[in-house]
């Protein structure tokens, strides 16, 4: 595999995260440690001086391997600034493999003129990874702008029948417009991960 291998920190402790970030970092490859607390990352920056908190993703990073070489950006698009902490995380993913990423950032279906004002950017995008709470109607409505892959990410971000992102999530799968992928609720990681692998250059 030419991507690092990850670490999804939630749940356990400073002590498995070290140990676990120490047998990656010993056998030569990068670290990518994804939904880490700030004492997760303080324990890996002492023993790692070189490790980066990246704070709104949540992740923490060594690069030590070269990354692969990419076709073109990827456009990371977030509704509203709720949804932010979800897009950073795709964001960051994409950037640490090896991605230009693009941040269009609150662009959300209350104010489509945002949007369409930032339709070059999307066009000139090789992959685009929609971030949405509430309804998620904004992977649909960038999936009929453009001729691009789409991956869409639900977020847990909404008011009671949102359901925490499962209202979100069942708008995106029945997604009608062509192209439109679907991660799970707040998964900004595998969508970043995933978009490097349809962006990768051959």
């Amino acid at each position: 595999n030419v991507f690092p291998e990850v670490i999804f920190c939630q749940g356990k402790t400073e002590e498995q995260i070290l140990a676990i970030a120490q047998r990656i970092l010993e056998g030569g490859g990068s670290l990518i440690a994804t939904r880490i607390s700030e004492t997760g990352y303080k324990a890996i920056k002492q023993a790692y001086p070189e490790a980066v908190y990246h704070e709104k993703a949540r992740i923490v990073s060594v690069s030590r391997a070269q990354t692969p070489k990419m076709r073109g950006p990827v456009a990371v698009v977030s509704a509203g600034t709720s949804d932010i902490p979800v897009a950073e995380e795709a964001a960051v993913t994409a950037e640490l493999l090896g991605n230009r990423v693009v941040r269009i950032y609150d662009v959300g279906v209350a104010g489509l003129h945002r949007l369409v004002s930032r339709r070059d950017d999307l066009v000139s995008s090789t992959v685009i990874i929609v971030v949405a709470g509430m309804e998620g109607a904004l992977a649909s409505v960038v999936g009929g702008l453009v001729d691009r892959p789409v991956i869409a990410v639900p977020t847990s971000v909404g008011y009671g029948a949102s359901f925490g992102g499962v209202a979100a999530l069942l708008t995106m799968l029945n997604s009608c417009a062509s192209g439109v992928t679907v991660v799970n609720i707040d998964n900004g990681f595998g969508a970043g991960y995933a978009a490097s692998i349809m962006n990768r250059a051959e």
